[in-house]
């Protein structure tokens, strides 16, 4: 994995917001997250768009999004949270072609924890790349980031997302009963936690 910084300016409208590091990583030869910029808010809203169905089982924001303006609005937002040093979040490029979003949804620097949160377009689901993603932003999280522990929150019935959570060898913690209202109903929420000595052990072993 290849951690690239680059001091940006991005432009929205008539407000410049500056960024020390654009967030980058290539994760293999055809996987590499990066921030998104406004020249991506159409892919973003279009991805959405074809995957809306799919991604309303599991996620709450879908019918906020109607049009690219709302895309463009969170892709601001997310500057904004990354320079206040609150989140990171970055869109997966498979070829150069973006398929999914990854973030640190949270960064509680003070308690050194890192809350992960993703998702992919439906018609990429099961290549692997959520994985190798996920992976990658765990290691940037505590490398770079001196994290020592990271969490992931899934539903209860996101078998998918609690998957990739197991196999890279985070430990089931508990469940909050009730922890979210998904459009019509109410799920529970299983947390995942891992430790940054227990990441180590992992690489070293394999």
């Amino acid at each position: 994995m290849k951690y690239i910084k680059k001091r940006q300016k991005i432009l929205y409208g008539i407000r410049q917001i500056e960024v020390a590091f654009m967030f980058q990583m290539q994760v293999d030869n055809e996987i590499k997250l990066r921030m998104l910029s406004a020249r991506d808010a159409d892919s973003l809203f279009e991805i959405t768009m074809q995957s809306k169905e799919y991604l309303k089982e599991w996620l709450p924001w879908l019918d906020d999004i109607r049009s690219p303006s709302d895309s463009m609005a969170f892709i601001k937002n997310s500057f904004l949270i990354y320079n206040n040093r609150q989140g990171i979040t970055a869109g997966i490029f498979l070829n150069e072609q973006l398929v999914g979003v990854i973030s640190f949804n949270k960064l509680d620097f003070n308690n050194k924890i890192g809350y992960i949160g993703y998702w992919l377009a439906k018609h990429h689901q099961g290549k692997g790349i959520m994985t190798k993603s996920v992976a990658a932003l765990v290691s940037y999280g505590f490398e770079e980031l001196s994290l020592n522990r990271i969490d992931i929150r899934a539903a209860s019935g996101n078998w998918p997302s609690r998957a990739i959570a197991e196999r890279l060898g985070f430990r089931k913690e508990g469940c909050l009963r009730q922890a979210e209202w998904l459009y019509n109903r109410h799920v529970d929420h299983v947390i995942y936690g891992l430790l940054k000595e227990e990441w180590k052990s992992k690489q070293a072993y394999g």
